[in-house]
């Protein structure tokens, strides 16, 4: 019977793993969404306080997994969250009203004046002796709420933390100003039926803040729009117009 058992392990051991990235990735998509930083931007990396000895371990596993659905550069694990992570407590009156009755003000009271420290050891033990009173609490007696601080956006749920970086660099803004324009460009080759074999060379009308971007980043963008050539002309006459970022290009494609 074992391979089985094994196999039910595993399988479980997997599930865990995917629900977690599903998580991660969500939290991470959901602060894009909510600074208004596009998808395809790339961003310098997401901070992930570490719940317990075997959570870094799995999350290591999706990884990638995580990293490519975000369009994150790299993951960040940390322990100590003092200065990056800001949490909040308030009392859930709902809940706690059954446990505590006449005592709610003292214990809303106590609540309220926990620190960070207690507050993670509250996630990470499931239980906490509130100072000052009789009761202990639990998760499900609180709300707790983490706080965004200068250059994070930080959003969690239940015990999952996720902290993004949102300070674009100049080498990230020009990943992103190329990934746009290779998004642009893929949907006019859609657009005029090209096979997606066929090599094109690409003609666009000078644009500075664009073609910084290009050079930095040309041989990703040929290989991935199949261009043998992308050149900038000062002019181009016939061809499609597009917008990046506020900015309007003309754009010539023709099949090699």
């Amino acid at each position: 019977d074992f391979p089985v058992y094994q196999e039910a392990w595993v399988d479980k051991a997997l599930e865990e793993r995917m629900a977690l990235a599903q998580d991660i990735s969500s939290l991470t998509l959901s602060l894009r969404k909510k600074t208004g930083v596009n998808v395809r931007q790339p961003l310098n990396k997401i901070l992930v306080p570490v719940l317990d000895n075997a959570f870094q371990e799995k999350v290591e596993k999706v990884k990638e997994l995580i990293l490519s659905e975000t369009n994150i550069k790299a993951i960040d694990f940390i322990t100590d969250t003092t200065g990056i992570i800001k949490k909040k407590i308030k009392p859930n009156f709902k809940v706690l009203g059954a446990k505590v009755g006449k005592d709610m003000k003292l214990v809303a009271g106590a609540i309220q004046s926990l620190n960070d420290t207690q507050i993670s050891e509250l996630e990470l033990q499931g239980v906490l002796a509130l100072p000052g009173t009789a009761y202990s609490i639990k998760p499900e007696d609180v709300e707790i709420i983490a706080e965004d601080v200068a250059g994070w956006q930080v959003a969690n749920l239940g015990k999952l933390t996720v902290a993004l970086d949102v300070h674009i660099t100049s080498e990230l803004k020009k990943e992103g100003l190329s990934r746009e324009l290779v998004n642009r460009i893929q949907n006019l080759r859609k657009e005029k039926g090209l096979e997606v074999t066929d090599r094109i060379r690409v003609s666009v009308s000078q644009n500075t803040e664009i073609q910084d971007a290009v050079n930095d980043n040309l041989s990703y963008i040929c290989t991935e729009i199949l261009a043998n050539s992308l050149d900038f002309e000062t002019s181009v006459e016939s061809g499609d117009t597009i917008e990046i970022d506020g900015m309007e290009l003309r754009v010539l494609i023709e099949k090699v």
